[in-house]
């Protein structure tokens, strides 16, 4: 995410994408999902895509978060981050982080 942020150095939305994440963040590591129902009492416009996908909506939907959740773990993994631009031209249920 670091990296995803930093990519935005000189644009005026740098600052309120990072502290949207943050915000984000916060919220995920004290998250207690036991399922897709649950997380959609949390994130009401999240979009559920298959039984793991879920996609958030980051800066009032100015860009988009892919991400893998194992609820019985509690453990989310984070496959993709854009603008909702990029996100027109991906496919959600099977992108993957690149390094």
């Amino acid at each position: 995410m670091a990296r995803f942020v930093a990519s935005l150095a000189g644009h005026k939305a740098q600052s309120a994408v990072k502290a949207a994440l943050n915000a984000w963040f916060y919220e995920v590591r004290r998250a207690e999902w036991n399922n897709s129902a649950d997380l959609k009492c949390s994130y009401a416009t999240a979009s559920i895509v298959s039984a793991d996908r879920v996609v958030f909506n980051i800066k009032g939907n100015d860009y988009r978060l892919i991400t893998a959740v194992d609820y019985p773990r509690r453990t989310v993994y984070i496959k993709w981050i854009g603008s909702h631009g990029e996100y027109d031209s991906i496919d959600a249920k099977t992108v993957q982080h690149e390094d």
